[in-house]
């Protein structure tokens, strides 16, 4: 961390600078390459549609997914709801787990040696194996969706932190104690800085992870939402209802990333004026 952030991590007055990105036509400037790669991809896709003439239920055009998009809009947005209040309390059960392994495994090398193999062996069960064992344990309500998404996601939340809180500098600690600070000022302005870029950076792989494992938890255990919705539709052979839905889904994991972005911006103001 450089002067500038310490200091703003201390709460002193640093002359204002803008994010970076912060103004219209930066944000113009990032968002149009995707923009303009996704009208590539989409118009593609209609054309391949049209020239080949494959089957709407094998793989429908961008036209037909709207119009399921469109048509199916109120099951859609009840499914939606459903989904993302499960990501949202599952994502924050994975924020309170991970950080809590991530201090304790910080806090003492035998703690370290005990606990993080058996972090890394959680990653080692298969998701659509343990989701089932889960919705016998728990039963058929919101719990057992809410504890496979927190499984899914928690591991780089707290892989992160740790890593972050390895990174602090010994120099800025070695000051810090010959200054008389203890174990709590120490992890104030030393430790939590340096270590909140690397949480928020397992945070945006949480949020992805956290979408995949809310469509996981619904296909076992759930009569709504919208991996149900998928499994009801590909029963049906509803392809393009199909498509509709993982585009929702897509919709959903792309905010809650962006949300965390905009959190890490308000948050850590030091990390964005470093870059």
């Amino acid at each position: 961390m450089s002067a500038r952030g310490i200091a703003l991590a201390l709460g002193g007055r640093v002359a204002p600078r803008p994010l970076a990105g912060a103004s219209p036509r930066a944000f113009a400037a990032r968002a149009l390459p995707p923009l303009c790669l996704g009208v590539i991809v989409v118009a593609l896709w209609q054309a391949y549609v049209a020239i080949s003439g494959v089957r709407e239920s094998i793989f429908p055009s961008p036209l037909e997914v709207a119009r399921a998009l469109v048509r199916d809009r109120s099951v859609l947005a009840s499914g939606a709801g459903t989904t993302l209040s499960e990501i949202l309390l599952g994502f924050a059960a994975a924020i309170v787990v991970g950080v809590a392994l991530a201090l304790a495994v910080s806090s003492s090398r035998l703690i370290e040696r005990a606990l993080y193999p058996w972090l890394v062996v959680t990653q080692m069960i298969p998701v659509p194996a343990i989701a089932p064992v889960v919705v016998l344990w728990t039963g058929f309500d919101i719990r057992p969706r809410v504890i496979v998404i927190a499984l899914v996601s928690f591991f780089p939340i707290a892989v992160n932190t740790i890593d972050g809180l390895r990174a602090t500098d010994a120099e800025l600690v070695g000051l810090l104690r010959t200054l008389g600070a203890g174990r709590r000022q120490l992890f104030r302005v030393a430790k939590l800085p340096t270590a909140l870029p690397y949480l928020f950076s397992g945070l945006r792989v949480s949020a992805a992870l956290a979408v995949i494992g809310a469509v996981f938890a619904e296909w076992v255990g759930s009569s709504g939402g919208l991996g149900y919705l998928i499994l009801t539709y590909n029963s049906q052979t509803e392809t393009p209802d199909v498509f509709a839905a993982i585009v929702v889904l897509a919709a959903i994991g792309v905010a809650l990333f962006a949300a965390v972005g905009i959190a890490e911006r308000l948050l850590i103001p030091w990390w964005q004026l470093e870059e």
